[in-house]
């Protein structure tokens, strides 16, 4: 580097100091917004007014920890407080703000309206691989094997993937390690099954759509299928499969599933089709599902 290179080239500590002017600027300008005073935002946060003033001024170097506090109490998220690119224009930080108080699921139902308005992958190219969703039940094993075969392509089960990667049967994870863990395993081996496997047919999760990364990963690369049934037949084909639990509490175990129904119904409706499999054979099903694809055997 020559000598004149190296007296332009900014100084480490002349780039730290007006990181640290951008950020008191940015926590001046979020308290201005909501009409704070300092002494107010010190109560709010529970962060000392002379920790502020620093903050402010650009001489705070305050802990992360401090930080968070003043961030969750001028209602802005760390990422937004912290960041160093340059401003945003102000119409995508006011949706930004918007979309970090929604709902997973309305969350879900803003993204579909996006992509449908400014485009999105056309489901035909996703049909080299088939997602079945839907609640345990519904018929999404009995399906997927049958279209596998029928096309020729590997069935892949889902909860299998998982208690094979996890060593043990899911209801252990769940007991052993909790629901986060369970759909860390989930997208793990969904994400493998992708890379894995170009043309395939997926039996989900009945709580895969709950998570709306994962769901999203599956409906990006999958044409998905919401395998859908009445809340009594799931009952009765949930016993069928020699799972006694229900009858044991018959009432409380149909209120809960018309319950998670109703709470996923939305999601459940983001597929690209419905099965529904109510009062129907599995022949006529099959036939009801390749119907819907276009697919001839």
């Amino acid at each position: 580097m020559t000598n004149e290179s190296a007296a332009s080239a900014p100084k480490p500590e002349l780039d730290e100091q007006a990181y640290l002017q951008q950020l008191g600027s940015r926590v001046r300008e979020a308290r201005s917004r909501l009409g704070l005073s300092r002494k107010s935002l010190a109560a709010r946060s529970a962060v000392s007014e002379r920790y502020l003033a620093q903050l402010e001024s650009g001489q705070g170097n305050i802990s992360v920890l401090l930080l968070r506090q003043v961030a969750r109490a001028l209602d802005i998220s760390l990422t937004e407080l912290l960041r160093d690119e340059h401003e945003y224009p102000i119409e995508l930080t006011l949706l930004l703000q918007y979309l970090e108080k929604l709902s997973p699921k309305k969350l879900m139902q803003a993204k579909n309206i996006l992509t449908s308005a400014f485009g999105e992958h056309d489901p035909l190219e996703r049909r080299n691989r088939i997602a079945l969703i839907g609640l345990r039940g519904a018929g999404k094993s009995t399906l997927g094997k049958l279209l596998a075969e029928e096309l020729g392509v590997p069935f892949v089960e889902l909860d299998d993937e998982i208690e094979r990667d996890a060593g043990i049967p899911s209801s252990e994870i769940f007991s052993l390690y909790g629901q986060n863990a369970y759909r860390r395993f989930e997208k793990r081996c969904l994400e493998r099954i992708l890379e894995h496997f170009e043309h395939v047919v997926i039996a989900a999760g009945g709580g895969l759509v709950s998570e709306p990364g994962t769901y999203e990963l599956l409906r990006s690369a999958c044409y998905t299928v919401w395998v859908k049934a009445t809340p009594e037949e799931h009952m009765q084909r949930v016993i069928a499969q020699g799972d006694l639990r229900p009858m044991t509490g018959r009432e409380e175990a149909m209120a809960d599933l018309r319950r998670i129904l109703a709470e996923r119904n939305d999601l459940y409706g983001m597929a690209d089709t419905i099965v529904d499999t109510s009062n129907k054979t599995v022949d006529e099903n099959l036939k009801q599902l390749q119907n819907m694809y276009n697919i001839t055997t």
